[in-house]
Formats: C-alpha cells, sequence, structure tokens
C-alpha cells in the first residue's frame, strides 16, 4: 500500500460540506468518486482530511490522505508510457483529476506521503481566514461568495482587544457544538482583526485544532464586540463560562476559508499523531 497526500482547494458555496453525505454534494464524494474512477478501483476510495469543513465554507489550503494499492497506480497511462516512474504517474494524476472534476474543486498537489503522516492527526495547526465587509453600500459583487455583509460598522481596535482575551488553550465549550465523545479544549494560537487594502476586515484565526462551528461562533462574538452592541470583555465572559450562550451568534459560512495546515519534520509526524490522539484535560 502506499500513503498519498492531496493538497486541495474548494469553492464550499454549492457543497453540502465536506463529509460525505448520501443523496448530497459534498467535496469528500466528489473526489472520492473521481479517484475510484480514474484508477478503476475494486472498492470506493477512503479520504481522511485535516479539517472537516461545513456548508458553504471554502478552502485554499486543504489536506488530505488516502491509502491505495501501488498497482492502482499503473492504471495512470502518463506521457511516458509503461516506463515511467511514481512521480510521472502521480502527476499525470493530477492532471486527470483537473479533467474529471467540477471546477469548483482542485487537486494541486498528489505526493507520496512521509512515513508517519496521517492528514488530521499529524496536523500542527490549522489558519482560518474569515473576510467581513462593512461598507455601507455592500459587499463588491465579484466577492460576495466569500465575504460576508456586515451592516453596522465594525472597530477593528475592539475587536483585537476582545479576541485577545481567547487565546491560549482554553475549554472552548461556549463556542463550539457538542459532539458526543468528543472534547471541546483546543489551544487557540492567534486571533487577530486588520482591514486590508480593499478595505475588507480580515480574521486570521490559528489553532492546534478546532471543534465545530468553533470559528464562526468566535467570530460572531467579535463582532458583536466591534459593531458596540457588546463590551470587549463579553467574549472573554463567555469563554469562562464554558456553557453554550445564546447570545453568540454564529457567523455566515461563506466568509470563512481553510488558508493553511501545517505539519512537523518528516520525522516527528508519527508522535504528533499519537499525541493529538489523546483526549485532552486542563
Amino acid at each position: 500500500m502506499v500513503r498519498l497526500r492531496l493538497d486541495l482547494g474548494y469553492d464550499g458555496t454549492d457543497f453540502s460540506g465536506w463529509a460525505r453525505q448520501p443523496g448530497r454534494r459534498t467535496v469528500q464524494g466528489e473526489i472520492e468518486e473521481a479517484l475510484t474512477r480514474i484508477l478503476r478501483l475494486p472498492e470506493p476510495a477512503s479520504l481522511t482530511v485535516a479539517g472537516r469543513t461545513d456548508a458553504g465554507v471554502h478552502a485554499r489550503g486543504q489536506v488530505a490522505h488516502v491509502d491505495l494499492d501501488e498497482e492502482s497506480l499503473g492504471q495512470l497511462d502518463p506521457r511516458g508510457g509503461a516506463a515511467a516512474g511514481r512521480a510521472e504517474r502521480l502527476a499525470a494524476l493530477v492532471r486527470r483529476l483537473a479533467g474529471v472534476l467540477a471546477a469548483d474543486v482542485r487537486i494541486f498537489r498528489v505526493s507520496v506521503a512521509p512515513e508517519g503522516f496521517d492528514a488530521r492527526f499529524s496536523a500542527m495547526s490549522r489558519r482560518y481566514a474569515y473576510r467581513v465587509c462593512d461598507a455601507p453600500g455592500g459587499v463588491d459583487p465579484l466577492v460576495r461568495r466569500e465575504v460576508v455583509w456586515h451592516a453596522r460598522a465594525l472597530d477593528v481596535e475592539a475587536m483585537n482587544a476582545a479576541a485577545v482575551r481567547l487565546l491560549g488553550e482554553h475549554d472552548f465549550a461556549a463556542f463550539c457544538k457538542k459532539r458526543e465523545g468528543a472534547t471541546t479544549i483546543r489551544e487557540l494560537q492567534r486571533l487577530e482583526w486588520v482591514r486590508d487594502g480593499r478595505g475588507l476586515l480580515v480574521a486570521t484565526v490559528v489553532a492546534d485544532a478546532f471543534c465545530h462551528s468553533m470559528v464562526r461562533a468566535l467570530v460572531g462574538s467579535l463582532m458583536a464586540a466591534g459593531d458596540g452592541r457588546r463590551g470587549v470583555e463579553w467574549p472573554g465572559e463567555v469563554l469562562a463560562a464554558a456553557v453554550r450562550d445564546s447570545g453568540v451568534h454564529v457567523a455566515p459560512a461563506h466568509g470563512l476559508c481553510l488558508e493553511e495546515v501545517t505539519y512537523p519534520a518528516p520525522d516527528e509526524l508519527a508522535t504528533r499523531a499519537a499525541t493529538t490522539r489523546r483526549v485532552r484535560t486542563l
């Protein structure tokens, strides 16, 4: 068997999220179907992803892996013919995937994963960006699928003052949808807002991992502080309470994009995966 790493991106607008669901169009389902078809696999391909994204969420730095029989790559017919090596066959796979997949999902690279690599458990951090427009006239129509319009003016300094109170390792139960048997303890490494050259407010959010709806709930609480509906201390108070707060409104999905997943050096991958699998406590 050979483990392949896939680096990919997608426009989440027309997908029901990453995870495969019967009767729904999902990113995982589309890619698995394409791999199965191209490689003529006897059993459907099965992807493991760095982070499952919800319906409407985008990605330009997503990472997944798939385990395949080495002989499956022999189904590819690269330009070098039968004598072509593995690198040529993987390049041929990228080209074939580009021809089969719809334009809203792209596989940028396919490579042989190092020993011990796991797209999900070996990851050191995930970096998301959330994009907001608070211009009175609304969002530029050309970026409406990736930018959320907020009808009230937002104070970047107030949002950053509120964000500082959320950094570090905490139980983020107040900002997560609870899943049975899953911990809500996470290490929030960076949460910072800037106003870019287009006048958009962009939040950079980095953590070792995220629980369900966490990024959008954090963003929603900070926008409440940014437009004056809440004080800058409020998000921190919600965090300290460690229970879901009805005052926290989850921000719309389409403003969120997974930008990057980082991994340790190859000789540390297996150790990192083992550490991540442990149940966390504070």
